[in-house]
């Protein structure tokens, strides 16, 4: 019998607000998105990626989630979070301010750091996304709406596209 994974915080937290949810496991060597959609079984515009993103002037984060097979377009974040300019976050600075290892960041481990929540438009034509447990080696295939309306995210073009 396969044991069960470990129940983290970001499940619980589901469970406390209803939200349906399933785990889905991996090889926790894997840190590379576009891996995990292949290792999951998931067609890569599904599996989102958690990035930690700073604003130059203030270095706020923000959490933006895009598509495995997309890249983050900065200008774009920027003006949706309404910042001058924005960088990504070096992966150890990432991992010191969510105390989360890269390749496990899950904007449902971080809902008490408050911080703002952008989630790319194209997920709004998606039933469910799969994005990371909060840990290397989980992933959750959660429904949109129900995980758009507890993050409180805002939806904004954030990614690269090739006609950009």
């Amino acid at each position: 019998m396969a044991k069960k994974p470990k129940k983290l915080n970001s499940m619980r937290l589901l469970d406390a607000n209803n939200v349906p949810y399933e785990v889905l496991e991996y090889d926790s060597s894997i840190k590379d998105a576009q891996q995990v959609a292949e290792m999951v079984g998931m067609p890569p515009f599904m599996v989102y990626k958690t990035l930690i993103v700073q604003s130059v002037k203030s270095n706020m984060p923000f959490i933006a989630m895009i598509a495995c097979d997309c890249q983050l377009d900065l200008k774009r974040m920027a003006s949706a979070a309404k910042e001058k300019k924005v960088h990504m976050a070096k992966h150890s600075t990432a991992e010191k301010l969510t105390g989360l290892q890269v390749g496990g960041i899950s904007a449902l481990m971080l809902m008490d750091k408050n911080w703002s929540v952008y989630i790319d438009q194209p997920a709004m034509e998606l039933q469910n996304i799969v994005i990371s447990a909060g840990q290397r080696g989980l992933q959750l295939r959660i429904p949109v709406m129900p995980l758009l309306n507890l993050l409180k995210a805002k939806i904004a073009e954030i990614s690269q596209t090739d006609e950009s």
